[in-house]
């Protein structure tokens, strides 16, 4: 059955509006193409400045689309810079429609035992403070903005679900990302904000590289894990992101069908 569109949704289709955080590599440069090959007007934000324009470049050079990106420098953890940033957004395209709250970090390396509480509190003002700033900075403008509303996709993670050895930080931060995307998706039901969460297993980026060489398992040995392509996470995120508002994906997982994580351990 097709989706059924409402005129005011229709009339806006081809010019949604989408903030994109860590959007200078990785997942959030899938994500950003993919939007952008499908018609959004799109905010790139990531502390490296000089990335996010290699991404506007490439948007340019394969879609034509460099007039409908707009790179926001901005570190999440900062929550003027993330004010500023959305600001920015409505100054330049008028409205947000769609926030990719993607912008994270991982593990301190070795054991959380030997961790400074700095190594700690990096991984929480990125993960779970940055996220919280960004989301609260898109409910002000989705609600009130005309037409009211937008949607709001969380990047989770496989280990929101399911720890890997020597992860506390990176694990408990998207623990509490699940926390909030379930609270935002209620409190957000007066606005006609919709809230999801996407949780990736495996894409293969500059981050999961590791993954081709061999991590470690939970019972100890060294394994290579089998990765996916990172762009079928961007066709994941457009698709939440072209739902109506009246329906929302909460939870949606994609992941390398053979990686360990269904009876991971």
């Amino acid at each position: 059955m097709a989706l059924q569109i409402k005129p005011e949704e229709q009339e806006m289709a081809s010019s949604k509006v989408a903030v994109i955080t860590g959007a200078g590599s990785g997942i959030g440069k899938a994500v950003a193409l993919a939007l952008i090959a499908d018609g959004f007007q799109v905010v790139l934000a990531g502390r490296r400045g000089a990335l996010l324009e290699q991404v506007k470049e490439e948007a340019q050079a394969l879609h034509g689309a460099g007039e409908r990106v707009l790179c926001v420098p901005t570190d999440v953890s900062d929550a003027d810079a993330v004010a500023a940033l959305f600001a920015r957004a409505v100054e330049t395209f008028g409205r947000v429609d769609l926030l990719f709250n993607n912008a994270g970090r991982g593990n301190p390396p070795g054991s959380f035992i030997d961790w400074t509480p700095q190594q700690w509190r990096e991984v929480v003002d990125v993960n779970l403070n940055g996220m919280f700033y960004c989301l609260q900075q898109a409910f002000k403008i989705m609600r009130d903005q005309r037409p009211q509303g937008g949607r709001i996709i969380n990047n989770g993670s496989i280990s929101a679900h399911a720890p890997r050895p020597n992860s506390i930080a990176y694990t408990a931060t998207k623990h509490a990302v699940m926390g909030l995307t379930k609270t935002a998706s209620l409190d957000g039901r007066p606005y006609n904000i919709a809230v999801g969460q996407i949780d990736i297993g495996n894409a293969l980026t500059e981050l999961a590289e590791r993954m081709t060489q061999g991590v470690p398992q939970a019972n100890g040995e060294i394994a290579v894990e089998p990765t996916m392509d990172v762009n079928v996470v961007g066709q994941s995120v457009l698709y939440m992101a072209k739902l109506p508002l009246e329906a929302n994906v909460l939870f949606h997982t994609v992941m390398a069908t053979k990686m360990p994580f269904v009876g991971r351990g």
